[in-house]
């Protein structure tokens, strides 16, 4: 190579040709080489943990919403305080399906009728659930408003189309959606954290799938948080006993008892769901 001249660059190294021969491998080298490091798997997010559920599925899968509820969108965790977190139902047995769940592990941890017997715990998921009730039943207002009977005359008001009779006449109430709000608890819960249900009465929705979801909402395996605390001689302490989720299903709207033939009743439900929708 000719020596480089006062102020010339020094010239770029020149990669060595693709094809230039390469070494003989050695096999036991080769063997003995430390492999390259796999990464971990990455860990499941809480959505991918709460959807582990109940049949082959944890049962602890509501505690992510404990710890993170900052990490979940508005369209899965509604509000969270540091007492309480009001979720959707990931599987959701109704139009509206939402769950409040305590986040204090002195409560979570505990079957509901035991948690319950603390007074000022049960004031406190009573008050808590009442906001809750408050929120689906403006949720169904929302979504069927429009086709209510009843919010007919207050929707004409605030659309401009009906005038109010005199300055002394008030705004029509309209449909009482608070009414067609259930709140409470399964008698046997199927997840390990304690958790209120609060839900659209109407049972439309593809998630309910079987006697059991039905019978569980519609019976009193599903007890009202408004009766507790309940009477030590309470049947509903006992539903194994009482074999609640083996009875004959009835619809909710009509009191139609289809036995325990399922496929029928769906199809009911769909056309309640319907007539309950324009009331």
């Amino acid at each position: 190579m000719a020596p480089r001249k006062p102020g010339e660059p020094e010239p770029e190294l020149e990669p060595p040709a693709e094809d230039a021969p390469k070494p003989a491998a050695n096999a036991f080298e080769e063997l003995m080489a430390p492999k390259p490091k796999r990464p971990p798997p990455p860990s499941p997010s809480p959505t991918a943990a709460i959807a582990r559920r109940w049949g082959g599925i944890s049962r602890d899968g509501l505690g992510a919403y404990l710890q993170h509820p900052e990490t979940f969108p508005s369209t899965r965790v509604i509000y969270y305080t540091d007492d309480f977190v009001a979720v959707h139902d990931l599987y959701p047995k109704a139009s509206v399906h939402t769950l409040l769940l305590p986040r204090k592990a002195t409560f979570s941890d505990q079957h509901p009728f035991d948690a319950f017997l603390d007074p000022a715990f049960l004031t406190a998921v009573k008050v808590e659930a009442a906001k809750l009730k408050g929120f689906v039943a403006k949720e169904l207002q929302r979504r069927f408003g429009a086709e209510s009977a009843a919010e007919a005359r207050r929707q004409a008001v605030l659309d401009g189309e009906v005038e109010l009779e005199g300055d002394d006449e008030e705004l029509p109430p309209g449909r009482d959606w608070e009414a067609e709000v259930k709140v409470g608890i399964h008698a046997h819960p199927s997840m390990n954290h304690l958790h209120v249900h609060v839900l659209s009465r109407d049972m439309f929705s593809p998630c309910l799938k079987h006697r059991r979801h039905y019978n569980s909402f519609n019976t009193p395996f599903f007890v009202e948080l408004a009766d507790f605390p309940l009477a030590d001689d309470d049947p509903r302490l006992h539903p194994g006993r009482e074999q609640y989720l083996r009875r004959d299903m009835v619809c909710w709207r009509c009191g139609r008892n289809f036995k325990n033939h399922f496929k029928s009743l769906r199809e009911h439900l769909e056309t309640e769901f319907e007539e309950w929708k324009r009331e």
